[in-house]
C-alpha cells in the first residue's frame, strides 16, 4: 500500500513518514513545494499522478490562523480550492482520499464535545477556508476520509508544547489561557490512525465506511492544564520547568477568534475504525520525552 501525503514539512507528514517505516508492506511518500502547491492549482494532477498512490493523504494546509485574517485569499486558495484540486486527483485515479481539516470549523458555543452532525459555524477565514476545503472534498467523489482534528502537536515542526518547553528555557513563569477546552492530538497518533483506516479502506470500493469523522486526542483539559502536564513531564525528565498561571482570553488577545471549546467526540471513528487515540496524557508524555531525547 502506497500513501502519497501531501506537504513534506507539516506535523502529520512526518509522523506518517516515520510511521510508515515501521508498517511491513506500507509505504509513505511525501511531496510537496514545488512539484505540487496548492496555491498553484496547474501543478496539482501531475504532481499526485507521477508519485502513483493507492491512497492520497491530503495533510498540507494553510495553518496560520491569525495571518488568515489578513490573507485571505491565500488561506481559500491553499485550504479550499487546492484542497479541492487534490481531490479531485486522486478521483480521477480512482484512488481514495483522507483529507485533515479542524475544530475551527464550529464556533464553540456548545456546551458538549462536538459530533460530526453538530452545525459548523468557523469564526474566523481560517476555519471557513478549511470548510470550504471539506465541502470541495466531498464534491469531488465519494471516497473520501475527512478527519477533524485539533490542537495537534508532535516532536515535528512548530507546535505548543515544543513553545511551553522553550519558553520554560527562560522564565520562571508563562501566562496561558485557561478558558478554552480541547483534545490535546499528538500527530503520532494521528499517524498511527491515518495508516489503520487506509487498510480498511484500500482497495474497497464501497462507501460504508467513507464520510466526516473527528479524531482526537482522548480525554479533555484546557490550554493551562496542557502546558503544566507538559512542563511537569519535562520537570521529571530531567528537563526545563515554569509555573503556570491561568489566564482568560481576553488577556490574551489575538487577531482571530478562537472557539472557547474545541473538544470533539471522537466516538463514531472508534466505532467504525475500531481505533481510539491513548489518553492525552499518555501521549503528551511519550512526546515530550522525544522532544527532550529522552527514552
Amino acid at each position: 500500500m502506497r500513501l502519497v501525503v501531501t506537504g513534506r514539512d507539516g506535523q502529520v507528514a512526518a509522523s506518517l513518514l516515520e510511521a510508515g517505516q515501521a508498517h511491513a508492506g506500507v509505504e509513505v511518500v511525501a511531496i510537496g513545494r514545488p512539484e505540487l502547491d496548492l496555491a498553484r492549482p496547474e501543478t496539482i494532477v501531475d504532481a499526485i499522478a507521477l508519485a502513483k498512490p493507492d491512497i492520497v493523504v491530503s495533510a498540507a494546509a494553510y495553518t496560520a490562523v491569525d495571518l488568515a485574517e489578513d490573507e485571505p485569499d491565500l488561506a481559500f486558495a491553499v485550504n479550499a480550492t487546492g484542497a479541492g484540486k487534490v481531490a479531485e486527483a486522486a478521483a480521477r485515479l480512482g484512488v481514495p482520499i483522507i483529507h485533515l481539516s479542524t475544530d475551527y470549523v464550529f464556533d464553540g458555543s456548545a456546551s458538549r464535545p462536538y459530533l460530526e452532525t453538530d452545525a459548523t459555524a468557523p469564526l474566523g477565514v481560517y476555519g471557513a477556508s478549511k470548510l470550504a476545503g471539506e465541502q470541495a472534498v466531498a464534491a469531488a467523489g465519494p471516497r473520501h476520509l475527512i478527519l477533524r482534528t485539533a490542537w495537534v502537536y508532535s516532536p515535528f515542526g512548530k507546535n505548543f508544547a515544543k513553545t511551553m518547553l522553550r519558553l520554560a528555557a527562560d522564565r520562571d513563569e508563562i501566562s496561558v489561557v485557561a478558558d478554552q477546552w480541547g483534545n490535546p492530538t499528538s500527530a503520532l497518533d494521528i499517524a498511527d490512525a491515518i495508516l489503520h483506516a487506509a487498510a480498511m479502506l484500500h482497495g474497497d470500493k464501497s462507501v460504508s465506511a467513507f464520510g466526516t469523522y473527528h479524531l482526537a486526542g482522548t480525554g479533555e483539559t484546557n490550554w493551562s492544564g496542557f502546558a503544566r502536564h507538559i512542563l511537569d513531564t519535562s520537570q521529571a525528565s530531567g528537563g526545563s520547568w515554569a509555573d503556570v498561571r491561568d489566564i482568560a482570553t481576553k488577556d490574551y488577545p489575538t487577531k482571530a477568534r478562537r472557539p472557547a471549546n474545541s473538544r470533539l467526540s471522537s466516538a463514531k471513528f472508534a466505532a467504525v475504525f475500531g481505533w481510539s487515540a491513548p489518553e492525552w496524557r499518555e501521549s503528551t508524555e511519550r512526546v515530550v520525552r522525544r522532544i527532550l531525547d529522552r527514552p
